[in-house]
């Protein structure tokens, strides 16, 4: 499959699309990450990409030209999914990067500024999408975490594919979800803090017994909104 980023920062990604799954992704075959520069696609001698937001206020917003220009020069199928990273969008699910995994394209839209231009989400995103309930200066770093995200999904990326099914939030129709539950390794006991003695037991069933509800445990301490979903 292939990632396009449309950003004004395109040199941001040099690093990132470098290192773990995502270079294993690239290096296999399987993915294809595109990066193009929002402002390529201006008219203007200045290659202005933003202006001031109508109705007054601080602040600049991305036009829409540039950015319709630009997903129009990029998209190479009707079943790609073209989504905006902004911090209006809906929070980022395991859903949404198994549902990306499937599209043979994904075009992300890095905002900046104040944000962008409404139409760009009504008439040509499919998804708007936020990664949290927090301020990004732009969009890049949560293009960055999209892809990561839906990379691992791609088949044949992740060497062990069956880990995918254990990791926190893996089964989207799974109502009551949770996090994953504690690990450890060696040594067994480190500054007097012990393994439980379970998981060095050798018994199958109860370690599996005791990894479901130790990840009951963390959820109630750590995302106990997911448990009153």
């Amino acid at each position: 499959m292939t990632f396009d980023v449309i950003t004004i920062f395109p040199e941001f990604f040099r690093g990132p699309f470098d290192f773990g799954i995502i270079r294993r992704g690239r290096e296999k075959g399987l993915i294809e990450t595109r990066v193009r520069d929002l402002r390529e696609f201006t008219s203007d001698r200045h290659r202005t990409v933003d202006d001031r937001p109508f109705g007054g206020g601080e602040g600049m917003v991305f036009k829409p030209e540039p950015i319709f220009e630009a997903v129009e020069a990029v998209r190479v199928s009707d079943r790609a999914e073209v989504i905006v990273l902004s911090a209006a969008g809906r929070k980022f699910s395991q859903a949404d990067a198994l549902r990306f995994s499937s599209a043979p394209q994904v075009i992300l839209i890095c905002g900046r500024y104040e944000g962008i231009d409404e139409r760009v989400a009504e008439h040509l995103a499919t998804a708007e999408i936020s990664i949290g309930d927090f301020i990004l200066s732009g969009g890049e770093i949560a293009a960055a975490v999209v892809i990561d995200a839906v990379t691992r999904y791609v088949p044949g990326v992740v060497g062990k594919e069956e880990s995918i099914l254990r990791d926190s939030f893996s089964d989207p129709a799974e109502p009551h979800q949770r996090v994953e539950h504690p690990h450890y390794t060696r040594p067994a006991s480190f500054r007097g803090w012990k393994v439980p003695d379970v998981l060095i037991s050798g018994d199958h069933d109860a370690i599996r017994k005791w990894r479901d509800e130790a990840a009951i445990v963390k959820t109630k301490k750590n995302r106990p909104d997911l448990l009153t979903r």
